[in-house]
């Protein structure tokens, strides 16, 4: 199966184009690709060719593509992960995970619980490629800026928003579970949202719920912040018929 590269400027079949530095690098000094070989060449947004490397010099990597790829078809909700910013470098294996599970775009947040503060946009960019190139995904999930939970609430527009909370708290009484959406029409568009290490707070909670959001459970056990994700977006792609 040939090597995959991500190449955002792609203009179609028998058109020359260049690979990006660092894809260019990888191509020749770690898997030493050579002219005449064929890889594959994807865009971020659905499209991907096979290509025959054209040119590999001092002045970067050029592959002429010349066939068509049908790719891993997309999952038909389009799901947001909004997700708050965790300590360390847990938020990367999010960008990382939920790509291979099919997002659509992800949504850093901060709430009033974050301790993180960091914005590495640029490395999640690098992340989500990273990841799409290895699950065979023709698309890059957008990687969205960090915003608080308050300017999400009051600007998301997805069909379905919904607000994760941890199961036993006040919050989770009399709530919907995972279980409960399997009954509903599955949306054009949805949001999930998870919270930071320390939960959300009761103003949070009645903050997503007057602004829309329907506040579910996943399962019995709290799961650690960085894991809950992508285990529940599996659940949901599975619910709605997009795994």
């Amino acid at each position: 199966m040939p090597s995959r590269f991500f190449v955002p400027n792609l203009t179609g079949i028998d058109v020359p184009v260049g690979l990006p530095a660092g894809e260019a690098e990888h191509l020749t000094r770690v898997l030493r690709v050579v002219m005449g070989d064929v890889i594959s060449v994807f865009d971020g947004r659905g499209v991907e060719y096979l290509a025959r490397v054209e040119d590999v010099g001092p002045r970067g990597v050029m592959v002429r593509p010349f066939e068509h790829v049908v790719p891993v078809k997309e999952p038909e909700v389009s799901l947001t992960i909004a997700a708050a910013l965790l300590k360390g470098r847990n938020f990367d294996a999010i960008v990382r995970d939920v790509t291979m599970v099919g997002a659509a775009a992800v949504q850093p947040i901060t709430t009033s619980r974050t301790e993180a503060r960091g914005r590495y946009t640029d490395r999640w960019n690098r992340i989500a490629v990273a990841s799409a190139k290895q699950c065979r995904r023709a698309v890059v999930p957008e990687i969205r800026a960090p915003q608080s939970l308050e300017s999400l609430l009051q600007h998301d527009r997805s069909e379905l928003r919904l607000l994760l909370t941890e199961p036993g708290t006040s919050a989770a009484l009399g709530r919907g579970t995972m279980r409960t959406l399997a009954a509903r029409q599955p949306p054009s568009s949805a949001t999930l949202v998870i919270g930071p290490e320390g939960g959300w707070s009761g103003q949070e909670v009645d903050a997503a719920k007057a602004s829309g959001f329907v506040p579910i459970t996943f399962g019995r056990l709290t799961l650690r912040a960085d894991a809950v994700v992508v285990s529940a977006v599996s659940v949901l792609q599975y619910i709605w018929g997009d795994l």
